[in-house]
């Protein structure tokens, strides 16, 4: 036990002046000997002896630290930290925490296929209401703001092209960047991206929000599986709805470019027409909509998983839910790019 009192405070000092170097083993501390010992260490740098703590306890080792670091004097119970390549050291824990939270998202989306080929037999466990309501919420209501970035962005990239390929003498070409460009790519990216900060941040905020309220351990206490009850639903539900977003997206945008080509370059539209039907192939549609599912479900996957990740406060839910739409954003890129490598090869 650490000696208490003011004989005890007075003998240590008295042996701190004498002796350059005072050691003292201690078995037990508490506020009180904390205290005591931060006296006594102030006093015998002072005098300039150092001070040893042998045989203290970790959470010895934290009361020493806070008590002796408001006098400057913290880290008498430490070892001081080996010189080295900091950077790297950092480097190595953000690679292996990625590498963790790779290994349970790959967990949670093997979990989510294993629940929905277990459902697939009882089509009631698919919760068809629910996935109706999903489709709503994530497609009906999320038409207009699609349909008019479509329309805006078929706009301007008809707009500039029309301006620099008149130099030119090829503004017919207008037609053909636009319907391929909309057709193959903007229609679905965009579309995906506009999913992915609407519907992906309600799913982190919704699921996030249910796991505070301990709604989620409500479910796994009543034996109902969370993932059939709140992540299928919302997965199947983006996955219906994408494909039928990234339709309207092309139709209103192949619709603009229209407009722009008849008021801008007094191309009539039966001459639009035509072009569009020369300018494509059969598979320059459905290139676009084959990836609408594969974003939706990396949509899903990403703001469900985050959502179910929240623990604490709402400030990490806040946190996740940012996570959540830059993470689905990112996979959609991503995806987008692999797309594109692989329809190159196959020559698509």
């Amino acid at each position: 036990m650490v000696p208490r009192g003011a004989p005890a405070r007075q003998a240590l000092t008295r042996r701190a002046r004498c002796t350059p170097k005072h050691e003292r083993r201690g078995s037990a501390l508490d506020l009180s000997g904390a205290w005591v010992l931060r006296r006594f260490v102030r006093r015998a740098r002072a005098a300039g002896a150092a001070v040893r703590f042998l045989g203290t306890q970790p959470d010895q080792l934290r009361l020493l630290d806070e008590t002796l670091k408001e006098d400057g004097l913290g880290g008498g119970g430490r070892s001081p930290a080996p010189a080295g390549p900091q950077p790297l050291a950092a480097i190595g824990r953000i690679a292996v925490s990625a590498g963790r939270d790779l290994y349970r998202a790959l967990a949670f989306g093997g979990r989510v296929s294993a629940t929905l080929v277990a459902s697939l037999p009882q089509p009631r466990r698919l919760r068809p209401i629910s996935i109706a309501r999903h489709v709503y919420d994530t497609g009906i209501t999320a038409m207009p703001i699609v349909a008019l970035i479509a329309f805006l962005i078929s706009v301007i990239i008809a707009y500039m092209s029309a301006r620099q390929l008149a130099n030119l003498g090829a503004d017919i070409y207008v037609v053909d960047l636009v319907t391929i460009g909309v057709l193959r790519e903007l229609g679905v990216l965009l579309t995906a991206i506009i999913v992915a900060g609407r519907s992906g941040s309600a799913f982190a905020a919704e699921l996030g929000s249910m796991r505070l309220n301990e709604e989620v351990d409500a479910l796994t206490a009543t034996a109902v599986d969370p993932f059939e009850v709140l992540v299928v639903p919302r997965v199947l539900g983006l996955v219906i709805a994408l494909p039928l977003l990234t339709i309207i997206a092309d139709l209103v945008g192949l619709t603009g470019g229209a407009l722009l080509c008849r008021y801008l370059l007094d191309m009539p539209l039966t001459q639009y027409a035509t072009r569009v039907e020369e300018a494509i192939a059969p598979t320059t549609f459905w290139v676009g909509v084959i990836k609408a599912p594969v974003f939706a479900l990396l949509i899903g996957l990403a703001g469900c998983y985050r959502g179910l990740e929240v623990r604490g406060s709402a400030r990490e839910l806040g946190r996740l839910t940012t996570v959540a739409v830059v993470q689905a954003i990112f996979m959609v890129i991503l995806a987008d790019a692999l797309f594109a490598v692989l329809f190159m090869e196959l020559d698509i």
